[in-house]
């Protein structure tokens, strides 16, 4: 065959091949944790100015008494660390764009905020009028939105709730809701024009909303929920609970997920709490699982877990924060089968538990998460910071991909090194926790490992019990 016609013929069948099979990056975020309250002297100029000035006011000279005023404000708050500054922020936003500059999208699971941020507001504004914390609230969002789309434009952000992200306090919220309608016009502007209205409207009733992913995925979907309402901590903002809430929103999960079975698309589920027990809540509390005590679970039942399982055809990844760590899980049936779902949790920007920040990179092909690099910040606060690759999924744990079978391989792994001997084990632990306190883990890796897969309370408490 002549050779023009050759790589005529090779060029036709590359076209051919579905844009699904086509490799392409993301960037994945979680618990930025945006800090308006680090210099205070500012917050009332911030509170005045439109989010487009922020940068103006945040960047200026600090406050003669700033570092006074903001250590006086974490003490009478009980903040038990630092959250994201604006340094810290911007120095994330620039590692970023140098090391995730190929990414065709950016997922953000919760947690845009700081911590105790109604105590802080109620202390530098002791005064304010109903409505303006609901207002500073919703211009912070703004901001950390706005900020990274300034800084990768034209590239679609999807962000879920996290328990902070609320107008009434930490794990506190309403359905159908003013805030929640002003929050998802700021989050859902990069949502496909064609479903956006359908966006808007679910997510004024509670927070989530589902999207395709963008070229060159195809057949692709992301599903966002509000794991806020399925907290064991949750409560409305006049403090009782709101079961009907998450009956609705696994109802609309469950519609949603049919629809994409019979559609033949691929789904990722993102959230912010992750479903499955706390291990390091359960071990701090020295619970006595066989003998009878319960383990401490991050969400108030496994109807999660349930459904994620009952369409593990179709949903390829889940995608979760809040612990800040860097860590991975499955959902499975039980301890043989090949079905079930990968999870990965997505460490933080946020520094508040003395973790060093960082981000993610991932690598996906046809819809499934081939491997992703780690970036980490040398040091805490944003000024003279270094950001580099930390490690490498695939090199590190020698899988081919996140896949199921791939991932329960390396879970097996570590239940069967209580010890944490393997280079795998030692590897999970040092990169558990951005900076140099990963050694913590393996005080408690049996517990830990016991997590990874056995999510529900019975099935973790069987895989303690028979070690």
């Amino acid at each position: 065959m002549p050779i023009a016609r050759c790589l005529l013929l090779c060029s036709a069948v590359l076209l051919c091949i579905p844009a699904t099979f086509a490799q392409t990056d993301a960037l994945l975020l979680s618990d930025i944790h945006f800090e308006p309250f680090a210099d205070p002297g500012k917050v009332p100029a911030l509170q005045a100015a439109p989010v487009a000035q922020w940068s103006v006011i945040l960047a200026g000279p600090p406050s003669a008494d700033q570092e006074r005023r903001f250590a006086a404000l974490q003490s009478s708050c009980h903040s038990r660390g630092l959250d994201t500054s604006y340094a810290l922020f911007e120095s994330s936003l620039r590692a970023i764009k140098a090391q995730a500059a190929n990414a065709r999208f950016v997922t953000v699971s919760g947690d845009l905020i700081s911590h105790a941020f109604s105590c802080k507001y109620t202390s530098v504004f002791p005064n304010a009028k109903p409505g303006e914390y609901e207002t500073f609230v919703t211009k912070t969002l703004e901001f950390v939105v706005a900020s990274l789309r300034a800084n990768a434009p034209n590239v679609p952000i999807y962000a879920a709730l996290g328990n902070n992200d609320t107008a009434c306090g930490d794990y506190q919220l309403d359905t159908r809701s003013p805030f929640l309608t002003a929050a998802g016009k700021i989050i859902l502007q990069d949502v496909p024009r064609s479903q956006r209205e359908e966006a808007l409207r679910t997510f004024a009733l509670g927070g989530y909303y589902t999207a395709q992913l963008p070229a060159p995925l195809t057949h692709t979907r992301l599903i966002v929920l509000n794991h806020l309402f399925m907290s064991v901590k949750y409560a409305s903002c006049g403090g009782a609970p709101n079961p009907t809430e998450i009956d609705e929103q696994l109802g609309w999960a469950r519609e949603q997920l049919t629809l994409a079975r019979q559609n033949h698309e691929k789904v990722w589920i993102m959230g912010h709490i992750p479903p499955g027990v706390n291990a390091y809540s359960t071990a701090a509390k020295m619970a006595n699982l066989c003998g009878g005590d319960p383990p401490v679970m991050f969400l108030s039942s496994d109807r999660l877990e349930k459904l994620m399982l009952e369409f593990d055809d179709v949903i390829e990844l889940g995608l979760f924060g809040h612990t800040h760590m860097d860590e991975l899980r499955l959902v499975k049936p039980d301890g043989k089968s090949a079905r079930g779902v990968v999870i990965k949790m997505v460490p933080s920007i946020s520094p508040v538990d003395g973790n060093n920040p960082s981000f993610t990179v991932a690598h996906i092909r046809s819809g499934v998460l081939q491997d992703y690099e780690v970036y980490a910040a040398s040091n805490q606060s944003g000024v003279g910071t270094q950001w580099q690759l930390e490690y490498d999924y695939t090199r590190t744990y020698h899988q081919a991909d996140l896949s199921v079978p791939a991932v329960s391989k390396l879970i097996a792994g570590f239940l069967a090194d209580p010890d944490a001997k393997t280079k795998e084990s030692q590897e999970y632990i040092r990169y558990f926790f951005v900076g140099d306190r990963s050694a913590e883990l393996s005080m408690f890796w049996p517990q830990y490992t016991c997590a990874l897969s056995n999510l529900s309370a019975k099935d973790f408490t069987r895989c303690m019990c028979s070690h």
